[in-house]
């Protein structure tokens, strides 16, 4: 039996969850092993009973807070989770763990040595990603200008034309070599051609796209990108019964910030959920844990929450934007309002938008006000619940997890 190496960010749940997703599957053909660099999010891999190689050296707490900041899109290099002397620690014993295991391939999303370590190997590296990270999207043009660089000046400078702005930021995109500079570094040792850009190294020899063509409707693709449909992260977990016993009484919204909110906001909206006629499930304990807040009656905050059996209940999700959150909106028929973190999120934010079932905040202006009068105004709108159910529909056809291993099969078998 061929072995499959997953090389996980453990310290990110859509991450862990989505290889988790695949992996369940690609283990009826594959020996899986998975491997990451720490995370809390690693103890759902061993609950999964997948064996799970913990790479050295160890994130420390300092590295994983830094990461939890990156997540949050509070640095100006919003893709810059490793530094060359990371890079320089971690590759040689990846280099030593893919010579002891012998994988046919290496699949990761966002545990970004391997970008230089599986090819170095010459290993078959898969990425799964989505359609809003690959060159197609940038290519036309679709990328927003990110919400925390969004000044009056820059606005000044492109005469508030926002369709221009956004194509000068998606070149951009392509022709800066300055999120790759500490990967060309390390990968030229080891006899690698430079990446042009950041979308260069994360695209590997293959790359699986976790969503469907009618999301961001490219005319074509390239033949190294597959769709393969959704793959919203299915983990068990109880669900608290006052969440199960909530009355239906009133309109019901689900705010889940996944990684990367930033507590001030999601406290300041918690808040303001508290005068308004529905009831609300936030699964944001973690976000808020340190404050002494006053939980409006209305709202239930919890842990971590099965989102693929909690967001269904809801009519509206007020998410962050991360590709499994919205999936999980999408596939639960809940129009969305929107607060991207970083450019990818708003990324994902913005084809739902298109789509016409999401309104997306700008991360920088938003307040609680405008919050609750999206989720006011999508509460009310039809048109915007029908196009996501067209959607929810379309997404329900694609079995993501197992299309993933169907593809792992006839190309590594």
């Amino acid at each position: 039996m061929n072995t499959l190496v997953f090389a996980v960010a453990g310290y990110n749940l859509a991450e862990t969850g989505r290889m988790i997703e695949i992996a369940r599957e690609a283990r009826k053909r594959f020996k899986v092993i998975f491997a990451s660099y720490g995370g809390q999010f690693e103890q759902l891999i061993a609950e999964e009973g997948f064996p799970l190689k913990k790479m050295e050296p160890r994130l420390t707490q300092q590295q994983l807070n830094r990461l939890r900041v990156v997540l949050s899109g509070e640095t100006l290099n919003t893709v810059g989770y490793l530094s060359a002397n990371d890079l320089r620690a971690r590759v040689p014993n990846e280099l030593a763990f893919f010579k002891e295991v012998r994988p046919v391939a290496v699949l990761t999303g966002w545990c970004l040595s391997v970008t230089i370590s599986a090819r170095a190997a010459k290993i078959p590296f898969v990425n799964v990603l989505h359609s809003t990270t690959v060159r197609e999207y940038y290519e036309a043009g679709l990328q927003s200008w990110p919400d925390r660089t969004d000044f009056r000046v820059v606005r000044w400078l492109f005469r508030n034309n926002e369709e221009r702005m956004n194509r000068w930021m998606s070149r951009l995109v392509l022709q800066l070599t300055a999120p790759v500079r500490a990967y060309n570094a390390i990968g030229t040792k080891y006899g690698l051609p430079k990446f042009k850009n950041f979308i260069d190294l994360i695209e590997g020899d293959h790359t699986l796209l976790a969503d469907i063509p009618a999301w961001v409707g490219f005319p074509q693709i390239r033949p190294s990108l597959h769709y393969i449909g959704p793959l919203p992260a299915r983990i068990e977990r109880p669900i608290p019964e006052e969440v199960t016993s909530m009355p239906r009484d009133k309109p019901i919204v689900y705010f889940a910030m996944g990684s990367s909110g930033r507590p001030a906001l999601i406290a300041e909206i918690l808040q303001g959920f508290r005068n308004k006629p529905y009831r609300v499930i936030a699964p944001v304990k973690a976000h808020i844990e340190q404050m002494k807040l006053n939980i409006p009656e209305k709202v239930i905050v919890t842990g971590f929450l099965p989102a693929h059996k909690v967001n269904p209940l809801a009519n509206v999700s007020v998410i962050h934007g991360g590709q499994n959150t919205v999936m999980n909106a999408c596939l639960s028929g809940t129009p969305i309002v929107g607060i991207g973190m970083h450019p990818e999120q708003q990324a994902n934010l913005d084809a739902c938008v298109r789509k016409g079932f999401a309104v997306r905040l700008n991360k920088k202006r938003a307040r609680a006000s405008d919050v609750l009068a999206a989720v006011d105004r999508l509460l009310h709108d039809e048109a915007a619940q029908k196009a996501v159910e067209t959607f929810r529909r379309q997404l329900a056809a694609w079995d993501g997890p197992q299309n993933a291993a169907r593809f792992l099969t006839e190309h590594y078998g």
